[in-house]
């Protein structure tokens, strides 16, 4: 893992920018994005330790961007029973951390308490738009925004905890598709060796995260799995859930996340797309490339983003409505034939 003097350019710096904004506040209030993932819930649960460690005396919350709660395959992470949905956090923080987001956007609920805070920081690893941060490493190059927390707290304070430690490995382990993804980098396998010596478990997060579904979750990944159609000479791949499936099989959307990689393991597969229905007449879209086409354009014409092999977006509407107009984008990908590759 890198020490200090190995940190990218500029990174040591903007460390030391955020350091300085919680040296200035008293009201913490610590953040990451709409339907929290791994990596999300992770990194958030290490930072808001390592604040509280630091800084004993300074009041942090940890805030869910959502009215809901943890979903259950993250519930055995230390500290998420702690988080509060951002609705019922009516103080007016000193400081708004935003974690794995740099879009304002992605908030939800918490919005609110960002603008109602005096300064912001940011730590994430996707690619932002206009910053409105005061303070903040936004880095697309790291596998997970826990890698950039795990920086941050040996920047800090020199070592981690054990507990951070198993908050940040399921942040990598999971935005890394436990290191099968395109991101799965040099740095990525550095840092998991480094959580692993602080004391992480790499059995504990396989085994809550991805050898715990409910059978009624089985049920709804057979029915997935039995609606997958491709395009394209199979290089596309999707399928979908609606809301009455979720409702017969009473699996709440928070732990849908898993069903993309469903559809990604098609053979010849190149993009793979999963769609659900959620509350509100809206479609959540979640994309994958096992290819270098760069997904994250075709999620930003939807209104949503993310990186070239991972992305996604929420629309309104039906499956129908929403296959209506993001299949036509992808399969634009394909229009200059094999010479576009």
């Amino acid at each position: 893992m890198p020490a200090t003097d190995a940190l990218p350019a500029g990174q040591a710096e903007s460390f030391d920018a955020i350091t300085s904004l919680i040296e200035r506040s008293e009201r913490i209030a610590v953040c990451a994005h709409t339907s929290p993932d791994g990596d999300a819930l992770g990194s958030q649960l290490a930072l808001i330790e390592l604040i509280e460690r630091t800084w004993p005396e300074k009041d942090v919350r940890g805030l869910l961007a959502d009215d809901d709660v943890v979903p259950r395959i993250y519930q055995f992470l230390p500290g998420s029973e702690r988080l509060v949905r951002a609705r019922d956090y009516a103080e007016d923080p000193d400081l708004f951390v935003c974690v794995d987001l740099s879009q304002p956007d992605r908030l939800n609920e918490a919005a609110a308490v960002l603008g109602r805070s005096a300064r912001v920081a940011v730590l994430d690893h996707h690619p932002s738009a206009a910053p409105f941060w005061d303070a903040g490493v936004v880095r697309p190059s790291a596998a997970a925004a826990g890698v950039i927390v795990a920086e941050y707290a040996l920047h800090l304070a020199g070592a981690l905890t054990e507990t951070m430690a198993q908050c940040l490995l399921c942040a990598l382990v999971t935005d890394t598709g436990r290191f099968q993804y395109q991101n799965a980098n040099g740095e990525a396998f550095r840092v998991a060796s480094a959580l692993v010596d602080a004391g992480a478990s790499p059995s504990e997060v396989s085994l809550h995260v991805y050898q715990s579904d409910r059978v009624s979750y089985l049920h709804l990944s057979a029915t997935v799995m039995g609606r997958i159609t491709t395009f394209e000479q199979g290089r596309i791949a999707y399928s979908y859930a609606t809301m009455a499936d979720l409702e017969a099989n009473a699996v709440p959307v928070a732990e849908c996340d898993g069903l993309v990689d469903i559809v990604r393991r098609v053979d010849g597969c190149e993009i793979a797309l999963f769609l659900k229905e959620v509350p509100g007449g809206k479609v959540r879209g979640n994309l994958r490339a096992k290819s270098d086409r760069d997904i994250s354009v075709v999620a930003r014409e939807m209104g949503g983003g993310g990186h070239p092999a991972a992305a996604g977006f929420t629309v309104e509407g039906d499956i129908d409505q929403a296959l209506a107009v993001v299949l036509p984008k992808l399969r634009a990908l394909y229009a200059e034939g094999e010479g576009g590759r």
